[in-house]
């Protein structure tokens, strides 16, 4: 049965994902919410919308397509590599249009060669814009999660600080916080008074103590959360990144390498200039991104039509690779979006590493698009 609202292109997109080679496949619209609150980023956790089961379930509308799909395939134990395409309605509170609105997109589940199948991502979706909004000039915009990842690795950060940023990595104002506190230390907020005291004197065995003693206290549960003991190493594990300062010239290589953004057929040259001044090596990242830009050629794609950022990332936290948006022209609302998740799938419970990228079309943009 047609699904109300959809526009008039729909059923040609859904002929043209048959084509990629993507079988179709249908997601439910109530989803259970814990896979999206652990793994889908705080830009999307903030924008569901929950719901409770009979029995307590926390549930959700279906904020978007790439868990489902991944929980799906691993459900039914199928053999990879398998694509898979979608179409349907995704539910999130937004801003500027509605709360209710249609996106379509393929799944690449299982394909080893990674350069590959991120060329066949990207190249679709563009192509998938150009046929359906053909009167717009899209806007590409190329990043790489595991580039930045490479890069704060070899500036030496503790992991706890590592992990940081790679959670704020696409979200420019959260990035610009933690590079500032990493330049001044002294920025970081000043700890609760009641513990203030445990913590300068690395008393772990007090600070457990008071923490139990105030739990008791207010009637909180010590096995409803985290226990004393494991918010006490927390509390100390952020005191000592909090007072952890980046070196300058580290830190004026991090702010080099973020500043980086030129057309993607001089990207492989820049990071290799960047690797060798700042004294980094990036090797692994950097041949796989040349490997990319080698299949991206290979697929018939403009290089020079590309914008690589290196500072650009997607606001979901499992991405581990290429991102890529196709907006409506410069600064113009974003019609495609996507990238690699190679984690994902072990984190949804699949019993071995399964590589993965994908994409997925706003199409009442794209149908502004036509219209305009």
């Amino acid at each position: 049965m047609p699904q109300a609202g959809l526009p008039d292109f729909a059923d040609d997109l859904a002929r043209a994902l048959d084509a990629c080679g993507a079988g179709r496949v249908d997601i439910p619209v109530i989803q259970p919410a814990e896979p999206f609150l652990d793994m889908a980023g705080e830009d999307l956790r903030r924008r569901i919308f929950l719901t409770e089961s009979e029995t307590g379930e926390s549930l959700c509308l279906r904020p978007e397509f790439t868990i489902p799909v991944c929980r799906a395939h691993i459900a039914e134990n199928v053999a990879t590599p398998r694509r898979y395409s979608y179409l349907g309605k995704v539910f999130r509170q937004r801003r500027d249009g509605a709360s209710e609105f249609f996106q379509a997109g393929v799944e690449d589940l299982g394909e080893v060669d990674e350069a590959q199948s991120d060329a066949r991502a990207l190249a679709e979706a563009r192509a998938l814009i150009a046929s359906f909004a053909p009167s717009c000039e899209p806007a590409v915009t190329l990043g790489d999660q595991s580039v930045f990842e490479a890069v704060i690795a070899g500036l030496g950060l503790p992991a706890g600080w590592q992990k940081r940023l790679i959670h704020a990595f696409g979200n420019a104002q959260a990035l610009d916080t933690m590079i500032a506190r990493l330049a001044s230390p002294d920025q970081a907020s000043d700890p609760d008074p009641s513990v203030a005291g445990f913590l300068a004197r690395g008393d772990v065995a007090g600070l457990e103590d008071h923490i139990t003693a105030v739990m008791e206290a207010t009637g909180y549960s010590t096995h409803a959360s985290r226990s004393p003991t494991e918010i006490a190493a927390r509390l100390m594990e952020k005191q000592a990144l909090d007072a952890t300062r980046l070196p300058p010239g580290s830190l004026d290589a991090l702010k080099s390498f973020l500043a980086l953004d030129l057309p993607l057929d001089r990207a492989a040259d820049a990071l290799t200039d960047f690797a060798a001044t700042a004294g980094l090596d990036i090797g692994d990242a950097r041949t796989r991104f040349a490997a990319r830009l080698d299949a991206l050629r290979a697929a018939g794609e403009d290089l020079s039509a590309i914008r690589w950022r290196a500072a650009f990332g997607r606001p979901l936290d499992y991405y581990t690779g290429l991102v890529f948006e196709v907006a409506a022209g410069e600064g113009g609302p974003v019609l495609a979006g996507g990238g690699r998740y190679d984690r994902l799938m072990t984190l949804l419970g699949a019993r071995q590493s399964i590589p993965a990228v994908g994409f997925s079309l706003w199409l009442d943009r794209i149908e502004s698009a036509r219209a305009g």
